[in-house]
């Protein structure tokens, strides 16, 4: 009998998904048996810093990777939007699951929508795309940092820390916790975290053996639009520092892609979006990380990259 191993972070998401994969291997494959190696991160460990100022969201991933290069584990789970832009050299991304909800919840026990919130409401996210997008829209508000998992997170929202709180409605939705999202704020008006609402499994390079058990779980049509998304991300040498939110969609063979790069300290956003043939979605990343360039995105990723905003 053949044996997979998941390497997996232990947050309630994180092995939900780890979860989620492994129960579509076992359905695809009969006599397969797959376990799970649940760990923690640094990224999991350090809470109290702001992601951008520790590391990146890179940190989410060296433990499982490390595990995966010494043979402890087969292959990990992400949430895509954790992945980098630039995967390292003996690593792989064989699969990415159907895409789920990609767009952001405003989540608040007291107000119906951003626009109701009072002037100098509290709201809280550690996200500088989150945070560029809400000074955009009301400049009025106090942004505070918020980390940890999502029930933690809640659970400060509804200890009174926060007026409201923004989270991924695809992980609120995965954890039955739909009833908490108060509002969606989807694209194309609020552009998502590139990848957000896919699982992107991650393996050695070259192991084409499981490359082979993984590719009944390959979407195509969302791994289309992710890398178009990413391919926008590594041109603008984006990470959790520079605020970049993306989203494509796929409309036969036409890829329409939004990209945004903004500045969470005074809410500009610059915004392009195109559309390019489905055949060649790095293209299309790569135009629209030009069009954004074009009109001055150089300045907020020279910003971000000095540490200016956080």
């Amino acid at each position: 009998m053949t044996i997979l191993r998941i390497a997996t972070r232990r947050s309630a998401l994180a092995l939900w998904q780890a979860e989620h994969v492994a129960a579509r291997l076992r359905a695809a494959h009969t006599g397969l048996d797959v376990e799970l190696l649940p760990m923690s991160t640094r990224g999991d460990e350090v809470l109290d810093t702001p992601l951008a100022a520790i590391g990146g969201k890179g940190l989410f991933l060296k433990e499982l990777e490390y595990a995966l290069l010494e043979g402890r584990a087969d292959l990990a789970a992400h949430s895509l939007k954790d992945v980098p832009a630039v995967l390292e050299e003996p690593f792989a991304l064989p699969a990415i699951l159907e895409r789920a909800d990609p767009a952001d919840a405003f989540v608040s026990n007291r107000y119906a929508s951003l626009a109701q919130l009072p002037h100098g409401a509290r709201v809280g996210t550690s996200s500088l795309r989150r945070q560029a997008q809400l000074r955009a829209a009301r400049p009025d508000l106090e942004l505070l940092d918020l980390r940890g998992n999502v029930n933690t997170r809640l659970a400060r929202l509804d200890n009174g820390d926060y007026d409201a709180i923004i989270l991924a409605c695809a992980g609120l939705r995965r954890l039955g916790l739909e009833n908490r999202i108060t509002a969606t704020m989807a694209a194309p008006d609020w552009l998502p975290g590139v990848g957000q609402g896919a699982i992107a499994i991650e393996t050695r390079a070259g192991d084409e053996a499981t490359a082979a058990l993984l590719a009944p779980l390959h979407h195509v049509k969302t791994a289309a639009c992710v890398r178009a998304e990413r391919a926008l991300n590594r041109a603008l040498a984006g990470d959790c520092s520079v605020p970049i939110g993306a989203f494509a969609t796929l409309e036969g063979e036409r890829l329409h892609l939004h990209g945004l790069v903004g500045d969470a300290s005074d809410g500009t956003l610059l915004r392009a979006d195109a559309e390019g043939h489905a055949g060649d979605p790095e293209a299309l990343g790569e135009h629209v990380a030009g069009m954004l360039r074009g009109q001055g995105a150089e300045a907020l990723l020279g910003k971000g990259a000095n540490g200016a905003q956080g």
